[in-house]
């Protein structure tokens, strides 16, 4: 994907639609858009115009994967035609194919083997061609919004999160399950709404975790896992609702980088993050800033709402309110971000200025 920059857009690979001259269809973003995202208040627009850069690039690496066969390969041929036909007679079919959340690793790890010599599980493209997302579809609905994640706690290809997968789990376990995300879902959408909205457009799949080993709660992203969320059960359902916001903006700001770059190559890891003892390289530092840019907006929802909790809201708003400045001001001076991450973080200081 080439890179276009104009009056009108803020940075992207081009514009939706149109075709450059290798052929491939660019996907762009307005300024607008750009900073809403940045704001963490893209909502489901946003979402939309990630999403389709995501279709895009799954589609690029299943057409590098067809052309990088090897000779008598007949299960991945089969399997991409029949996906193929199905991007004819059933547009939303196919793009939920491509969304799968773990065709995108599975598909470069398939590259890179071939691309060394070795046997790639190509048959697998079959599964996700003629199967439905592995796991337990959770209907839920709060004042008009609809929400249906799908709980993966038995698919083959769980992986990426830095965390190990729980599952599979029992009916106790996953009633359990069932039970929090109704509540924290009630929260997000009475107190979070366009949080909530942005969630349901984009995460479909919600991956159990295992606690840490002295219980705590833990959740994570992939960066090649767009759509899923993972995350143990915590203790109070405020909590899940946080994690599943913090967890989109990961998910949602590696989309964006598919699309738009904001930091130059991740050089030595040299940054220092008011969250964690370790230092952190570039790009690291940016995805914590831009996650905890939501924490700190969803503890000042909890405020504004009059939650219960007020005084543990105001203290962690406070708190990660102070985080985000400092670590956005850390990028800003570090001389490693483009032109577009540069305008992302002034973008982000912004909006956390007018939390104070």
């Amino acid at each position: 994907m080439g890179v276009d920059t104009g009056a009108g857009a803020a940075v992207a690979a081009g514009v939706p639609g149109s075709r450059a001259a290798d052929g491939l269809q660019r996907h762009g973003l307005d300024r607008e858009v750009f900073r809403a995202i940045a704001a963490a208040r893209g909502g489901p627009r946003a979402v939309r115009l990630l999403r389709a850069g995501q279709v895009s690039k799954r589609a690029l690496l299943l057409l590098a994967l067809r052309r990088a066969l090897p000779a008598g390969e007949k299960a991945f041929a089969e399997a991409y035609a029949e996906l193929g036909a199905l991007r004819s007679t059933d547009r939303a079919g196919w793009e939920q194919v491509l969304l799968r959340p773990e065709l995108d690793a599975w598909a470069a790890d398939c590259l890179r083997a071939l691309a060394a010599g070795r046997a790639a599980p190509l048959a697998v493209l079959g599964e996700f061609v003629r199967g439905g997302p592995a796991g337990e579809p959770v209907p839920l609905e709060c004042d008009g919004l609809h929400w249906t994640p799908v709980i993966d706690h038995v698919g083959p290809r769980r992986a990426g999160y830095g965390r190990p997968v729980a599952g599979p789990l029992s009916e106790v376990e996953l009633a359990q399950w069932h039970a929090m995300l109704a509540q924290a879902w009630r929260i997000l959408v009475r107190r979070h709404r366009p949080h909530a909205e942005a969630v349901a457009a984009c995460v479909s799949t919600l991956v159990p975790l295992h606690p840490a080993p002295d219980g705590s709660a833990v959740s994570a992203a992939a960066r090649r896992a767009y759509g899923a969320v993972a995350t143990s059960l915590p203790a109070e359902p405020v909590l899940l609702a946080l994690a599943l916001v913090h967890e989109f903006l990961h998910v949602q700001l590696g989309a964006l980088l598919d699309l738009v770059p904001l930091h130059h190559p991740n050089g030595a890891a040299v940054y220092h993050a008011p969250w964690r003892p370790d230092l952190r390289p570039v790009g690291a530092l940016l995805q914590g800033t831009y996650a905890h840019l939501g924490v700190a907006d969803f503890w000042r929802g909890e405020l504004a709402a009059g939650a219960p909790g007020g005084a543990r809201a105001e203290r962690e708003h406070v708190r990660w309110r102070a985080h985000t400045g400092a670590a956005v001001g850390t990028l800003a001076a570090c001389g490693e971000l483009t032109p577009s991450g540069l305008e992302f973080t002034e973008e982000i200081a912004r909006t956390v200025r007018e939390f104070g």
